[in-house]
Formats: structure tokens, sequence, C-alpha cells
């Protein structure tokens, strides 16, 4: 999954950031952290939207994990439309099992219920992100919707990634580019 240090023309290890004319809901000011981009696809958990309907502490009940006393403080976010009922935790390199894959910029990605119960026990990694569901894209189509000028592609901070309000991560992430987010047009024209 990972990519090389040259640039391939693909955007994994990247945010993806939903421009205003964006008229899917689902994606509306949504930043994508993209775990993979290559010839065959891509995939990504969005990193700034949480699933109301559901609590750490039950998806625990669920899975008959022991509650942990600081469980409840760990959100549960909408990584994507796809697989809604399927787990992933974006997390630091310094936790690392089998199942682990470690990407770019120091971001590794474990969708186990292991991590699960290692996060309750207050064994997990330091920094994580857990999602319920992905964004997927077939072969090329994530390539014509760019095209489409529907995602901007903006190098990822691990800090935006891990310790941002979800509400600001949008803002924080485009002006990671040098100007004011409220610059992009929600209108589609010509120059």
């Amino acid at each position: 999954m990972a990519q090389g240090k040259s640039f391939s023309g693909y955007l994994t290890g990247q945010f993806l950031a939903a421009m205003p004319a964006m008229e899917d809901t689902r994606f509306q000011r949504s930043l994508i952290y993209m775990c993979v981009h290559n010839a065959e696809g891509a995939m990504g958990l969005i990193v700034n939207r949480l699933v109301d309907s559901l609590t750490f502490d039950e998806l625990l009940d669920q899975l008959e994990i022991p509650k942990a006393p600081y469980s409840s403080d760990i959100r549960i976010h909408f990584g994507g439309p796809v697989e809604t009922g399927r787990g992933f935790v974006l997390h630091s390199t310094e936790y690392e099992k089998d199942a682990t894959v470690v990407m770019e910029n120091g971001i590794a990605l474990t969708a186990t219920v292991d991590i699960l119960r290692d996060i309750a026990e207050g064994n997990g990694p330091r920094d994580h992100l857990l999602a319920l569901g992905y964004a997927g894209w077939g072969p090329g189509q994530l390539d014509g919707e760019i095209q489409e000028n529907a995602w901007l592609n903006i190098p990822a901070d691990v800090s935006l990634l891990f310790n941002a309000e979800n509400d600001a991560k949008w803002d924080r992430a485009v002006a990671l580019l040098g100007f004011d987010p409220s610059l992009l047009s929600s209108d589609a024209g010509m120059a």
C-alpha cells in the first residue's frame, strides 16, 4: 500500500478535500485521508465526520469487549459510505501488529478487532482515529473526479489528522496550501 518517495501521480498518504461545489451530500466538506490510490482504484477514510448513532462503549458491547474507564472519550468517525459496518483505525506507527499496514507520513492502518481491544485496555496506539466504512473508487474513477474539480489534494498533516477538531479540519487542511479556504468558489466557471 505504501508509495515510494518519488512522485507517482498517485495520492496515497495525502488528504483529499471536497471542493465547495461537491453535490454528493455524503462528501460535502469532507476531508479524506487516502490509504490507497493506484491503477486498481482508491480507498480512503473521511476523517472529519462523526457517527452519531453509535458510541465506542456501544461498539465494545457489540463486540463483547470489556469497557475501559476512558473509553467513553473515544469518538467513532464516518469513514465513508462503503461497508459501513467495517471498522478501520488510522494510527501512529509505534503500534504495529501482523495485520497493520504502515503507510506514509508516520501513519498506519489496522482493521482488526484486536486494536479496539488494545485501545479499550489502554494498550493501543498513542494517536488513533477510529472509522466505520470507507470511501472507495474504481480504476480511474477518482482521477476523473479530480479532473472535474470535485476534489483538492493536499499533503497530509499528522497533527491535523489526529489532533484537530473535526469542524476545523477541512478549513485547516485547505489553508495548508497557503490561501484562505473561503476563496474557493462553489460555482463552476471558466477562466
